[in-house]
C-alpha cells in the first residue's frame, strides 16, 4: 500500500473529512486530495500533523514507500539548505551594515562631525539594522534554540562598533588606551533583544491562528 492509500484509509478510520483535515493542517482541501491520490507528496511538517491526526506513526505511514522517503530526503535537503542561506543572509545584511558605517567614520565625513555619525549610528541605523534583523531572526526557525544567544553577537558588534570609532581616534590622538564601553553593548544587546521577543511572540501568534 502506498502513502497516498495509508494516508486516505487512516482518515477514514479516524472519520475526518478532507476538508477538516486540510484546515487543521493550513494547506488546501485540493491538496490533501492530491496526497490522498498520488498526485503529489505532503512535506515532512504535514507529514507529522498528519500522523498527529490520524494517531498512526511515521513508521507505519512510510513504511516501504521508497519513492515517499526519497521525496522526504530531497524536501528536507532543501529545507536545510534555505535554512543555511536564511542565516547567511541574516548575518552578512547586518555586516555590511556595520562595515559601511565603520567606513563612513573613517574615510567619510563621520571623522569630522563625531556628534552627528554617533547620532547616525548609534541611534538609527545600527538601532534599526538590529531590531529588524532580530526581528526576523526571532520570527524564523532556522536558528533553533541557539538564536538567543544572537543577543550576546549583536552587544558585541555595537561595543565594537563603539570601540573602532570614537574610542580608537581617541587613542590615536592622545596617544593613550582605553578599553572597550559595555554601555555599548548594553545598548546593541537590548536593541537586539527588543526584536527578538517581538519577533517570536508574532511567530508565536501566526501559529496560534493556524
Amino acid at each position: 500500500m502506498d502513502i497516498g492509500q495509508k494516508l486516505k484509509a487512516a482518515r477514514s478510520n479516524v472519520g475526518l473529512t478532507q476538508e477538516l483535515v486540510a484546515e487543521k493542517l493550513g494547506v488546501s482541501r485540493q491538496t490533501l486530495s492530491n496526497w490522498e491520490n498520488n498526485k503529489t507528496y505532503p512535506d515532512i511538517i504535514s507529514v507529522i500533523g498528519l500522523s498527529d491526526l490520524y494517531s498512526v506513526s511515521l513508521d507505519e505511514l512510510l513504511k516501504e514507500d521508497k519513492k515517499m522517503i526519497q521525496h522526504l530526503e530531497e524536501s528536507t535537503n532543501v529545507v536545510k539548505s534555505r535554512r543555511k542561506f536564511s542565516k547567511l543572509i541574516h548575518i552578512t545584511s547586518y555586516l555590511v551594515i556595520w562595515a559601511m558605517l565603520l567606513m563612513l567614520f573613517w574615510f567619510g565625513k563621520g571623522g569630522g562631525d563625531a556628534m552627528g555619525f554617533g547620532v547616525l549610528a548609534f541611534y538609527i541605523i545600527l538601532p534599526v539594522a538590529t531590531i529588524v534583523i532580530s526581528f526576523f531572526i526571532g520570527k524564523g526557525d532556522e536558528w533553533g534554540r541557539y538564536k538567543w544567544f544572537l543577543i550576546i553577537f549583536f552587544g558585541i558588534m555595537f561595543m565594537l562598533m563603539e570601540y573602532a570609532t570614537f574610542n580608537l581616534a581617541n587613542m590615536i590622538e592622545f596617544n593613550k588606551v582605553n578599553m572597550p564601553e559595555f554601555t555599548a553593548f548594553l545598548q546593541g544587546a537590548v536593541y537586539s533583544a527588543v526584536g527578538m521577543v517581538v519577533g517570536f511572540l508574532a511567530d508565536k501568534a501566526r501559529k496560534k491562528r493556524t
